[in-house]
């Protein structure tokens, strides 16, 4: 098995620690270590290691900050009420990591390299698995280029690391609360040939703008359309989509280059079909998916991903007016989705697709 190094790190005390995990955000607060691991053209991948969480040096001219050659990945560590630690298809996220890492003219970092590099990071940082409801210790592997050359090309020199943050609910707020969405028609998130099937950077720093014009909007998360017609729907700043049917039928758009395939949609996709729903991969227009909201053919919408798990829409706006799906509240098909989820995730119900893994 892939080892990494555990080095000595000053650990806060019990009592800080406590204070923390006591008033959880998203994504705002990080444990006392982070696993790194380093690749050169002419050494490969070595130097694999667990160290104390703090900056990394780069140079100014470090191809990152230039060229954006970098890519990240999303999971989470769940806490069982028998003290043990699982993970939720990290496998899927070791092979999307490759493909994103693939894209971007990245080294592919071994789905052994990967899953170790979670799994001993975890197993050291098991004391900031938090054990509230719907809390969870998330963790960030990303791989950026290091070489200090400005000349376009893939760099010789790149870093991978893995950071944990243990985290609540993603918008916050207890309950499962519905949000709304602004599908903004001016800014394209993706097009085809692109970087859309991959998780990096750049594509979520073409959706900040959009982002902010949603916020003004009033709504918490943006939704794209394709780049090419402008009018079919792909996804949001940061999430799948789906849309449930009057009769049942559970409808989201179908994978493309431009789609991030996500490993929350894949098992949404999975849980819909085992509940016996129809299930329809295809495209979807976003004028069949308002006037669908409108005539009450659509009478559920919900978001979908690591961080948001299943996240029901209340009303999609656009710039033709706002949409209230059904009577503005979560779903009776989205929040059984949404349980038979989270029940296999902290171990309440049966993993019957092999889905979870014990780390400790």
């Amino acid at each position: 098995m892939t080892q990494f190094t555990l080095h000595d790190a000053p650990l806060r005390p019990a009592e800080e620690r406590a204070s923390v995990l006591s008033d959880l955000g998203f994504g705002a607060q990080f444990s006392d270590r982070m696993a790194v691991a380093d690749w050169t053209a002419a050494d490969g991948w070595h130097d694999r290691r667990i160290v104390a969480y703090g900056p990394f040096e780069l140079d100014p001219a470090a191809a990152v900050f230039h060229y954006a050659q970098e890519a990240f990945e999303g999971l989470k560590a769940y806490a069982h009420a028998d003290g043990s630690i699982w993970r939720f298809r990290a496998d899927v996220n070791a092979e999307r990591f490759r493909r994103s890492c693939r894209r971007l003219g990245l080294p592919e970092l071994s789905a052994a390299d990967f899953l170790a590099s979670v799994d001993e990071l975890v197993a050291a940082e098991r004391d900031w698995v938090p054990t509230g409801a719907e809390q969870s210790l998330y963790l960030r592997p990303f791989m950026f280029a290091r070489s200090p050359i400005l000349a376009v090309k893939p760099s010789t020199s790149v870093t991978y690391a893995v950071i944990a943050s243990p985290s609540g609910a993603y918008f916050g707020g207890s309950g499962v609360a519905p949000v709304d969405i602004w599908f903004t028609r001016d800014y394209s998130r993706a097009a085809p040939g692109g970087t859309g099937f991959a998780k990096c950077g750049g594509n979520y720093a073409a959706s900040m703008v959009a982002q902010q014009e949603a916020e003004a909007n009033g709504c918490s998360q943006v939704g794209f359309v394709d780049a090419v017609e402008h009018r079919f729907v792909e996804e949001l700043g940061g999430m799948n989509l789906f849309a449930v049917t009057s009769d049942g039928t559970v409808v989201t758009p179908e994978l493309t280059d431009t789609i991030l395939e996500g490993v929350t949609r894949s098992a949404v996709l999975q849980l819909a079909r085992d509940a016996g729903l129809s299930v329809e991969e295809r495209r979807l227009e976003l004028t069949e998916l308002v006037d669908g909201i409108d005539s009450g053919l659509f009478t559920e919408v919900f978001a979908c991903g690591t961080a948001a798990i299943i996240t029901p829409v209340g009303t999609l706006k656009d710039a033709d007016g706002a949409h209230v799906v059904g009577d503005g509240r979560p779903g009776a098909t989205t929040l059984a989705l949404r349980q038979r989820l989270t029940d296999i995730q902290y171990g309440l119900a049966e993993d019957t697709h092999g889905w979870m893994h014990r780390i400790v």
